[in-house]
């Protein structure tokens, strides 16, 4: 058997460029450069002057995190697709002779930028760039939140009840590894859906509520270009419609319209709203032990049309990208909100930057 050549490999990287290879799309058409400065900010590195094996390229290393979301992987698994796929390689700019960088190192790296809080400089960064290349947040913004299942943990009632109270369970303080395991930040609550029609045809006097642990992802998109301008991550129980008076509003966008669904229509948002500029298009509630009016029947219908948007965004970050916290404490599942976040723009980016070209 003949020893693969370097034309070989370039025979095989043109292939994959044939076939469509995404992130050869991204290096591309995102300008990763960018993230530079708010990385060395971030990690701090020394000049390298007492010794020791330096650090990692950040920029490599942020790239690993952004393959990483893409393909919903874990650190493990990362490291071995690195060294198994071309693709990744090409990306990274690593030879088939190059260091690659270990899974501890991966987590290593991404707890630094956690531990910093440098996740929403990286994204308003982003944001910028977006901006700076044509896509200013235009015609309203659209408010929504959806779950983020975390790992189920189970305590018994006693440390349930703990908990509730903010107190820290005393098992857990006299076994400090077990603490690093349990997740004091995520909650559960109930996630109503549809009930389906039987078998026998009849359909269920009421709807589904599922039990659902994790986290709470909260977004803002411009109706425009339905990029993600304002996040917020908070636990799986936290009230929506709070969330709204709490900087998930973007005061850039060029119209002042804001579409949202019923769990954000509350006095105190529709006053917050009027005071700040905005003008409501949240849906309206079904009055209470009473039919709803036609006409608000119709409004609500109206708005649908275009607060359904939002959903996308959801669809695509949990179908393509898998959206899932593996992490331990809200700090961390910021982290993986956040780079979901970015990574959705960027291929949001993808899009509208074919779409332009092919007009």
């Amino acid at each position: 058997m003949n020893q693969p050549g370097f034309f070989d490999v370039e025979e095989r990287l043109a292939r994959l460029s044939g076939l469509g290879d995404q992130l050869e799309a991204f290096s591309r058409t995102v300008d990763f450069e960018v993230f530079r400065p708010d990385l060395d900010k971030a990690l701090s590195y020394s000049d390298g002057r007492k010794g020791g094996r330096p650090p990692f390229d950040p920029l490599l290393m942020f790239k690993i995190l952004v393959i990483q979301t893409l393909n919903n992987l874990s650190d493990e698994r990362t490291e071995y697709l690195i060294n198994d796929r071309l693709s990744f390689m090409r990306f990274l700019g690593l030879g088939l002779s190059d260091r690659v960088p270990d899974a501890k190192t991966v987590w290593l790296f991404r707890e630094r930028l956690t531990q910093a809080g440098a996740i929403d400089v990286l994204f308003n960064r982003f944001d910028a760039a977006l901006r700076n290349a044509g896509y200013l947040p235009m015609s309203g913004q659209i408010l929504d939140a959806t779950l983020v299942a975390a790992p189920k943990q189970r305590n018994t009632n006693a440390e349930k009840a703990d908990m509730r109270e903010g107190r820290i369970p005393q098992d857990w303080q006299d076994k400090p590894s077990k603490l690093s395991h349990k997740d004091r930040h995520a909650r559960w609550t109930l996630k109503f859906t549809k009930a389906k029609r039987q078998d026998d045809g009849n359909m269920p006097a009421t709807d589904l509520a599922i039990p659902f642990f994790g986290y709470k992802s909260h977004i803002s998109i411009d109706r425009k270009f339905r990029l993600i301008r304002k996040w917020k991550t908070t636990d799986a129980a936290a009230s929506d419609g709070a969330r709204l008076r709490e900087g998930l509003l973007d005061k850039t966008n060029m119209a002042s319209t804001v579409w949202a669904d019923t769990a954000y229509r509350s006095k105190a948002n529709e006053d917050f709203m009027e005071k700040q500029g905005f003008v409501s298009k949240v849906h309206r509630k079904k009055p209470h032990l009473k039919p709803m009016p036609r006409h608000m029947q119709r409004s609500n219908a109206g708005k649908s049309v275009i607060r359904s948007r939002v959903e996308h965004v959801f669809a695509d970050q949990k179908s393509q990208t898998g959206l899932f916290v593996r992490t331990v404490g809200i700090t961390r599942a910021t982290m993986r909100i956040g780079l979901a976040n970015i990574v959705y723009n960027m291929r949001r980016f993808l899009l509208l930057e074919r779409i332009n070209a092919a007009s």
